[in-house]
């Protein structure tokens, strides 16, 4: 991932058997999708070696699913910089374990390579870096290497420095390529992450993407040993599936006449969505388009043509277990995005900068989070429209409806642990439409105290169970506070409510915050801490705001209730007042 980068990144019927309800869906079964080939269950022996296809969509499959050791290698200055540990044979024994055949491992040369002719990189970090990829070639898995942070901190100056650009990055290939060229061919060579140009014309743009890729692909072949037939990994202008982008990236293979190229694009979800922003709270059908269109224009563009495709990162600009994606939308997002990635012949690495796996611990932080994606490898899993029902604090409790979306599997019951509940005495299902009773939520909400009540299992034909939470709020609150340009921390009564977004506006209805062009500003601007009872407005939000210029705040909540809050920033002070 580039951390400079800042872009829009761009369907039953009812059927009982022996008291069970199961729904079928007229969508096409998970079945009409290839499954990669299972991984090797987790502790099996693996062999020292791993054979490579001549073929290059079959090397590229062979690859799937990949990994990332984001953050490492590629920190700025040193590996351990960005509070990772030093890189050992044991993470990629456990990552091999879990499955996965093939890592990723960025890498950026800058803090130890000479900034002048001849750009010489330090030996000891050359050396590093092939230590590291050693460490996981000898578990048997693919590895591709790269130029990665290097294209914000240097290379992105092209179009003001041309001729020291160029030549640096010539020298800097030059040197990775002697030094690997005789590594086996299950290492891949990437020629540089997230290309992108300032102040440059799309033209110009197109051009110097073109001048680096074809530079590189000489560079490596002419360096001899394996590299004269090493898969070369070749991305598209900020590895976007824009189509303009894919076409100029197309054309440049096709004018290298080698067909162990490989094409690259990144992805993170509808930026909306991925950052909660503008309103982008649910994964919705303009979500979901933006993910079905582009990977389909990526088929189109190489895999229906024979070019493998790697999708080199891929996840939510927003951390997994940040909030700020609310946690059931996230899941339909990585459910999706591996199916459809599948769907298209595309081979998926799982960004990783150590929010999936705790390399402390040498375990994943959300197990059911990964249990999800791993599933996604092989099927599909059904979801719901909500994970979420809840329920008042206090009056009658009455049934909630909410609609499934099996994705071609069947409905096969619903679980409270491991006793199934009863069709038409707990819930009914009619065609998608799974309806709880309100003898059965009352039942599950017990004494009605704030918060998770019970949780249900939405079990399917196959993949991994829906979990449905069932919850007790009641309407929240907010309390007078004051604070600084740095930011305020609001005293808050969640009351067992989840908060989703805040809109803010200025008295004539404008946005407020940073950007002017929507009143939901992003969702990190905020951060509800459910255990302290708090709500803190960040320092990037308060900042951005006029001074002696009152500003309504109204916090939404997924039950659906709102509480509106007013702030005003005079200065270094702020002042926020309950409604």
């Amino acid at each position: 991932m580039n951390n400079a980068q800042q872009t829009l990144r761009r369907r039953s019927r009812l059927r009982l058997t022996a008291g069970l309800v199961v729904a079928l869906v007229t969508a096409g079964a998970p079945a009409a999708v290839p499954a990669f080939a299972a991984p090797a269950a987790p502790g099996a022996a693996q062999p020292a070696s791993m054979f490579v296809p001549k073929d290059p969509v079959a090397a590229v499959a062979a690859m799937q699913p990949s990994w990332n050791l984001g953050n490492t290698l590629d920190a700025i200055p040193d590996e351990t910089s960005w509070g990772n540990p030093l890189t050992t044979k044991a993470l990629f024994d456990r990552i091999r374990a879990e499955g996965f055949r093939s890592v990723r491992i960025p890498v950026t040369w800058s803090g130890h390579q000479s900034a002048t002719a001849p750009y010489t990189i330090d030996p000891a970090w050359m050396a590093r870096v092939r230590q590291v990829v050693d460490l996981a070639l000898a578990d048997g898995l693919y590895v591709e290497i790269n130029v990665h942070h290097d294209s914000w901190q240097w290379i992105n100056k092209m179009s003001t420095d041309h001729d020291n650009v160029l030549a640096r990055f010539n020298a800097t290939w030059q040197q990775i390529a002697t030094a690997f060229k005789d590594e086996p061919r299950k290492l891949l060579m990437e020629s540089i992450n997230e290309p992108q140009f300032a102040d440059s014309t799309d033209a110009q743009r197109t051009q110097y993407l073109r001048e680096l890729n074809t530079s590189f692909h000489t560079i490596v072949r002419g360096s001899g040993g394996v590299n004269k037939d090493r898969l070369l990994v070749l991305p598209s202008e900020e590895t976007n599936n824009a189509q303009h982008w894919l076409d100029d990236l197309s054309t440049t293979m096709s004018s290298l006449h080698d067909r162990n190229l490989v094409a690259t694009v990144h992805y993170y979800s509808f930026w909306p969505f991925s950052v909660n922003v503008a309103n982008g709270t649910t994964y919705d059908a303009r979500t979901q388009a933006d993910l079905t269109e582009g990977f389909a224009r990526v088929h189109d563009t190489f895999v229906a043509k024979g070019i493998p495709v790697y999708l080199g990162e891929y996840g939510l600009l927003s951390e997994p277990n940040s909030g700020i994606v609310e946690r059931g939308e996230m899941l339909k997002y990585y459910e999706h995005v591996n199916y459809v990635a599948r769907a298209n012949g595309i081979t998926t690495a799982l960004w990783d900068d150590a929010n999936y796996l705790n390399r402390a611990t040498m375990q994943w932080r959300d197990p059911a989070l990964m249990a999800l994606i791993k599933s996604s490898w092989r099927t599909r899993s059904g979801t719901a429209s909500t994970d979420n029902l809840f329920l008042p604090k206090s009056g009658p409790i009455t049934a909630q409806t909410v609609t499934l979306n099996p994705n071609g599997l069947w409905f096969a019951g619903l679980w409270q642990g491991d006793r199934p509940l009863i069709p038409f005495l707990d819930y009914t299902l009619s065609g998608d439409r799974l309806t709880l009773t309100a003898d059965t939520l009352t039942r599950l909400a017990g004494d009605r105290a704030h918060g998770l009540n019970a949780t249900l299992q939405v079990r399917y034909s196959d993949g991994v169970p829906w979990q449905l939470n069932v919850r007790t709020s009641e309407q929240p609150g907010l309390s007078d506070a004051t604070g600084t340009a740095d930011g305020i921390t609001i005293p808050t009564r969640f009351n067992g409510d989840l908060l989703a977004n805040v809109e803010s506006t200025y008295a004539d209805g404008s946005a407020a915050g940073p950007y002017g062009w929507t009143t939901y500003q992003e969702f990190n601007n905020y951060a509800a801490d459910y255990d302290a009872n708090t709500t803190a407005v960040k320092a990037g939000f308060i900042q951005s705001l006029k001074d002696d210029a009152p500003v309504t705040l109204t916090f939404r909540f997924w039950s659906g209730a709102t509480v509106t809050y007013h702030v005003t920033k005079s200065g270094t002070t702020v002042t926020g007042t309950a409604s």
